[in-house]
C-alpha cells in the first residue's frame, strides 16, 4: 500500500490528516521507532514526537525536505502542512496540492 492510498483511507475515517499524522503513519508503515526516525531525520526524538502530536508545526520547505528524504509524497506532505496552517488560522478553506510534471511545455 502506498502513502497516498493510506492517507485517503485515514482521511475517510478521521477527516483531513495533519502533517504530524502523515509523518507518524508513514513512520509506522516503515516499522520505525520514533528514535530511529528522529536519528534518520537529524532531529531529537522529542521534536519528532511534538511534530507527530501537532504540538510543533513545520514549514512547507521542511515538510518537503522530510518527505523527499523519507521517500514519501512531497505533494502530500506540503498539502498536509498547508492544511495545518489554514486550520491554525481558523479559516474555512480546503486545499489540494498536485505535483507539476518535471518538464512543462510552453
Amino acid at each position: 500500500m502506498n502513502t497516498k492510498s493510506l492517507t485517503k483511507i485515514l482521511e475517510k475515517e478521521m477527516g483531513p490528516i495533519s502533517f504530524g499524522g502523515f509523518l507518524r503513519s508513514s513512520r509506522t508503515m516503515k516499522n520505525l521507532t520514533q528514535k530511529e526516525m528522529a536519528e534518520y531525520l537529524g532531529v531529537s526524538k522529542s521534536t519528532l514526537c511534538d511534530i507527530e502530536k501537532g504540538r510543533q508545526f513545520v514549514s512547507i520547505e521542511l515538510a518537503y525536505k522530510i518527505a523527499k528524504k523519507c521517500g514519501l509524497s512531497e505533494a502530500m506532505a506540503v498539502e498536509c502542512t498547508v492544511r495545518d496552517q489554514i486550520k491554525r488560522s481558523g479559516l474555512n478553506l480546503y486545499v489540494q496540492i498536485k505535483k507539476l510534471p518535471d518538464t512543462i511545455n510552453d
